[in-house]
């Protein structure tokens, strides 16, 4: 069999593995031991997994392999944060960032090939959009960086702490292959993560918040960035679909079993589009009953858009008001921007199916 015909075992979570090898006739603790293999000690060669029989791990060979996303490229930037091109097979390329702060290191992976949305501050969305990544493509972002930063056999010692889907897509699109994925950082054979350690950050797809909650318990951020309809409709498209109020909404419902009990919001902050004192105040009222924190992240350039990041005063004042109004509320430092690494930058390599990128040249060149 061929890298096409094969199966990639990474595209299963707990109970696809033990059904497969159920398949092959095995008992299920199989599954657990190739898990352990592949995700405990970064093993993708059959050979190795030696406490398998030699007929199993000759018909492995032939029917099936662990199939890693292709590195293309690796940057380190200077406050240590690190970025990786990975290749898939279909020749698109995503971009996941690792980012080292005070014992803690969290994952940005990916779970699109570009964005199908398109907000107006991201640079992920001026790529276009391709696809949905499978299973094995999101979670394989994971064990790809884990092999690269080394894994220590002592478990408790993982580089990886915690994971956000916060890079390239609109996960909540893809609910069907990031649900095992996370399932995957969450299973002990596996990553095992805690559940306030994996995050999903959507842009507010409210019929796919009450599934995710109904499916998978893990933490929740929303990409907010604007207190009325009007400015959301222009930064967050998707706001004419799912307006603030019903987007409040569904946040209240999504809380009620959050493992935190509370929603993140993100608000990307820009100058003189959505930075005022009058909008803190307007958006420390929007939250008043919405258990949530707040997360203020400056804005990171990238080339042909024209918002520039807000002050670090007017940020400060900002968050200033959000706490007075009693919610917490943090500023994201930005991280690894000088390797394009930062939230928003991401953009990778896509062949986009949207013409997306067509259209922007055309405007930008009339």
């Amino acid at each position: 069999m061929n890298s096409e015909t094969k199966i990639n075992l990474l595209d299963f979570d707990l109970q696809g593995m033990r059904e497969y090898f159920a398949a092959l006739g095995e008992k299920p603790f199989r599954a657990t031991q190739v898990m352990k293999w592949i995700y405990h000690f970064g093993i993708t060669d059959f050979d190795e997994m030696s406490n398998l029989s030699k007929v199993l791990r000759e018909r492995l060979k032939v029917e099936a392999e662990v199939r890693l996303p292709e590195i293309a490229s690796d940057h380190l930037s200077q406050d240590h944060s690190r970025k990786w091109l990975f290749r898939l097979e279909d020749g698109n390329c995503i971009e996941t960032v690792f980012i080292p702060v005070d014992g803690r290191g969290t994952l940005c992976v990916s779970s699109q090939v570009g964005c199908s949305l398109n907000c107006s501050f991201c640079s992920t969305a001026q790529q276009g959009f391709n696809r949905n990544l499978t299973t094995g493509e999101i979670i394989g972002q994971v064990l790809a960086a884990s092999i690269a930063i080394g894994i220590s056999e002592n478990r408790g010692e993982r580089a990886i702490t915690n994971v956000v889907l916060m890079g390239m897509g609109e996960p909540l699109l893809n609910v069907d292959n990031v649900v095992p994925a996370m399932r995957l950082m969450m299973e002990d054979n596996a990553f095992g993560l805690s559940k306030r350690r994996v995050t999903l950050s959507t842009s507010g797809l409210v019929p796919a918040m009450d599934q995710l909650s109904e499916t998978i318990d893990v933490s929740l951020a929303v990409s907010l960035h604007a207190t009325n309809d009007e400015l959301r409709d222009e930064l967050v498209p998707i706001n004419k679909k799912y307006p603030i109020a019903e987007l409040m909404e569904a946040c209240r419902r999504y809380a009620v079993g959050a493992p935190h009990g509370k929603i993140t919001m993100e608000y990307v902050m820009i100058d003189g589009v959505n930075d005022s004192e009058a909008e803190a105040r307007e958006l420390a009222k929007l939250l008043k009953d919405v258990p949530s924190k707040v997360n203020l992240i400056p804005f990171n350039p990238f080339p042909g858009s024209d918002y520039r990041s807000s002050s670090d005063r007017t940020v400060r004042r900002f968050q200033e008001i959000l706490i007075d109004a009693g919610h917490i509320t943090v500023t994201r430092r930005t991280r690894g921007d000088d390797i394009d690494a930062a939230c928003g930058q991401l953009a990778g390599r896509v062949q986009d199916r949207t013409r997306r990128t067509q259209k922007l040249k055309l405007e930008r060149s009339a």
